[in-house]
């Protein structure tokens, strides 16, 4: 899935000189200590001595203190071998955006004032379980390197990473002043890493736990929210609705009410309403709220009414993104009418809602931004969210039922009426069974600023429902129109034609993913051919053989990464694909781990740049050529 590291840089990693020290005295000039120091001291000791070429590096890691945007650091660092020094003392965040692409042992040595550290593992059709169990991205290698490297660290954020319990331990342990851990469909650790987490790092501000995957036994559940300390009092997020385990409502509700600064908490479904209204008096400074499961555990003292939830609601007046939702009793829904005008987030991408039950909800939310929600909704409830939502900028439509045979409540019925309605449109994923090419080109014309534009028809090789002929012409007009469009994802049936509208017009896309689409090799040369820009390419069930492949030689080294699914590739080109690019890693995969014996067909192909070279954990299923 998102940026070239400099980590990526040619050059080899050296130290900063450091200021000499001198004596001020005679006639010898004196000169400022543009390190920080004072200039003065006792002794009549005057000042400090710095060459010339040394003044200059310190003035221009001070200049290069403000230059915050990874590419413009990118460039700065290939300018010569000084601004290449400077500029590696005085990077904080460090990106890697494949866990393979560099060792962590060259990272660290590169780059040695780093505070934060964002870290990418599993290609993104993990998330769609085409990558094998065990496939890779340990954290373990990376988390023992940057402990001795940066005792100062701050920030961590893993993604389709597999961590431990044993690295959420050694993260608590290594950095004193840990403030900020992000998860993101990570997997491999269970709620007694979550306890080391929130029982030593005793600054921490942000635990955000974002599709994770965590394994838990009953018999080994940990009472993890209950290891924040009492001395904890700076907690600003705390998001763990994707813990599906019980956990201590006291012990959170405790935490909660001893948290002023906390403006983002997202609970799992274990949370009634009940629950929810107590933790809403205590927190009325929310600003982000995961409601939990939105139905209702009567206790001892009956049930509580819509009415008194909506209470809470309307004294909530700093709510402005809300989610959850995760098991909604509809007739809670009016609860929410109080907040509904000052929201610009909603996500309905868990509750099962029709357009009756949404419309009433929608209506009053103006002012939104952002909308997540299922199919189930229908087109009739996309169109009250064209008809209301005219300041939408990001919408993402899911599948209640993401098999290939389903029906599917959403069509290009609900694409168009959104495209009129939601001009100011910037990011949109609709999943569907039924589109038109129509739909299509009126989005493009109707939604030029589309940066992102994902469109999955579920089915394989769908044509226009219309007029049966291939969606070639709404996808050629999406990158004629959508001058901005730099993400892109094509699906329905598909031919040559539309590939070289793509390679033509998309001079900007960055990411490109191709499903059930394409009728020849000349579509991925196209692609090659004409995406300058291309980063990441991802394709699944598409007929492309050896020949498309190679055809992306003179191309793959200014690529992140190429992943090929149930294609028609061979080992032949694989391992000529190999043969010819040495610094490429070329990772082959079967389909069925358990399998035998030297496969002539590939399953999978992954392919990425790596200034480590082939990496040392594979599992037997995978074969680095």
């Amino acid at each position: 899935m998102r940026r070239r590291g400099a980590e990526e840089a040619d050059s080899p990693p050296s130290e900063m000189s450091e200021d000499e020290d001198g004596g001020g005295g005679g006639g010898d000039r004196w000169m400022p200590d543009l390190r920080g120091g004072n200039g003065g001291g006792g002794g009549g000791c005057g000042g400090r001595w710095a060459p010339p070429d040394q003044v200059l590096e310190n003035v221009l890691e001070s200049v290069l203190e403000f230059l915050t945007a990874a590419r413009d650091r990118n460039a700065a660092s290939l300018v010569c071998r000084s601004w290449y020094r400077a500029e590696a003392q005085t990077r904080r965040e460090l990106f890697i955006g494949n866990c393979y692409a560099v060792s962590p042992r060259r990272a660290v040595e590169r780059f040695g004032g780093v505070r934060a550290v964002v870290l990418k593992g599993k290609p993104r059709f993990a998330d769609f379980s085409l990558v094998p169990y065990g496939w890779g991205a340990y954290v373990s290698p990376w988390v023992a390197a940057l402990g001795p490297a940066y005792p100062r660290l701050e920030r961590i954020c893993l993604k389709r990473m597999t961590i431990s319990n044993d690295d959420l331990a050694l993260v608590a342990k290594s950095f004193p002043l840990f403030k900020e851990l992000s998860l993101v469909c990570c997997d491999g650790f269970s709620t007694q890493g979550l306890a080391a987490v929130a029982e030593r790092c005793r600054y921490l501000r942000v635990l955000d736990l974002i599709e994770d995957y965590i394994d838990e036994e009953e018999d080994e559940l940990v009472d993890w929210i209950s290891k924040f300390p009492e001395s904890n009092r700076t907690l600003e997020s705390l998001v763990f609705d994707c813990v599906s385990v019980p956990f201590n409502f006291q012990a959170l509700e405790a935490l909660v009410a001893r948290s002023p600064a906390l403006r983002r908490l997202r609970m799992n479904h274990h949370v009634t309403v009940e629950q929810l209204r107590r933790l809403m008096a205590k927190a009325p400074q929310l600003t982000h709220l995961g409601t939990g499961a939105f139905r209702s555990e009567p206790g001892p003292g009956g049930a509580l009414s819509v009415t008194e939830l909506a209470t809470s609601f309307a004294a909530s007046r700093s709510l402005t993104c809300l989610s959850g939702f995760r098991d909604v009793n509809p007739e809670f829904l009016p609860a929410i009418h109080p907040v509904c005008a000052n929201l610009t987030s909603l996500n309905f991408s868990f509750a099962n809602l029709t357009a009756e039950e949404l419309t009433p909800i929608i209506r009053n939310c103006v002012r939104l931004r952002t909308f997540w929600v299922l199919d189930t909704v229908g087109d009739e409830g996309l169109r009250a969210v064209a008809e209301t939502c005219s300041d939408l900028r990001e919408l993402r439509v899911f599948p209640f039922d993401a098999t290939e045979d389903s029906e599917g409540s959403v069509s290009d019925v609900g694409l168009q009426a959104i495209s009129e309605g939601c001009q100011k449109l910037e990011s949109i994923l609709y999943f569907c069974q039924r589109m038109t090419n129509a739909a299509v080109i009126a989005m493009s014309k109707n939604c030029p600023d589309l940066v992102t534009f994902r469109l999955c028809i579920m089915g394989r090789h769908r044509p226009d429902r219309i007029t049966g002929e291939p969606m070639d012409d709404g996808f050629g007009a999406i990158v004629m129109n959508c001058k901005k469009l730099t993400r892109l994802s094509v699906s329905g049936l598909l031919t040559d034609k539309a590939f070289a509208y793509i390679g033509k017009y998309g001079k900007l896309i960055k990411t490109l993913s191709v499903a059930f689409a394409g009728n020849s090799d000349m579509s991925l040369q196209s692609v090659f051919e004409g995406c300058s820009r291309l980063q990441k390419l991802e394709v699944r069930d598409s007929p492309f053989s050896d020949k498309g492949l190679l055809s992306g030689l003179s191309y793959f080294y200014n690529m992140r990464f190429l992943w090929m699914n149930s294609c028609r590739l061979t080992m032949r080109g694989c391992r000529q694909v190999a043969q010819q690019m040495p610094d490429l890693v070329v990772e082959v995969m079967k389909d069925h781990p358990d399998d035998e014996g030297e496969m002539e067909t590939v399953d999978k192909l992954y392919l990425y740049r790596s200034l480590a070279g082939p990496r040392n954990d594979a599992p037997p299923f995978v074969n680095i050529l």
